[in-house]
């Protein structure tokens, strides 16, 4: 058992090939659904399976990352973890937009688009998280 900032016990680690696994699954099963009706149209399917792919990977890193925070309560990590969930929520958008269930989120007054402003607070969630200085 690790000792976490605060003194108390802290256990191992999960397996990550395991939880990326289990992510992995969880992922597909929940956006199969959306890509059913598309999986026979030859050239959008790959276009949704690399959609598929980076919210895959997003929710995993966002995971780890919540875990590492909860183990080591540290600045840095939560502005990682906020970084890593706003890429999984950009991720599912464009996911939703390409399988055309939803059009794209546009802001009408500004004529700019929601998952655009999101990327816009996950480089500054991760500048916050790099750049932050521990004292």
């Amino acid at each position: 058992m690790q000792k976490g900032s605060r003194g108390e016990s802290v256990p191992e680690s999960v397996n990550k090939p395991i939880l990326l696994g289990l992510i992995t699954a969880l992922v597909i099963g929940v956006v199969a659904p959306l890509i059913t009706p598309h999986v026979t149209h030859p050239s959008m399917i790959y276009h949704i399976v690399l959609h598929i792919a980076s919210l895959t990977i997003a929710v995993f890193l966002s995971i780890v990352s919540a875990l590492a925070y909860s183990r080591s309560t540290g600045a840095r990590l939560m502005f990682m973890t906020l970084g890593f969930m706003a890429l999984a929520t950009v991720e599912f958008l464009y996911l939703l937009n390409a399988t055309g269930m939803v059009d794209v989120f546009d802001i009408s007054a500004l004529g700019i688009e929601l998952p655009h402003v999101i990327l816009l607070v996950m480089l500054a969630m991760f500048g916050l998280g790099v750049l932050k200085v521990n004292r």
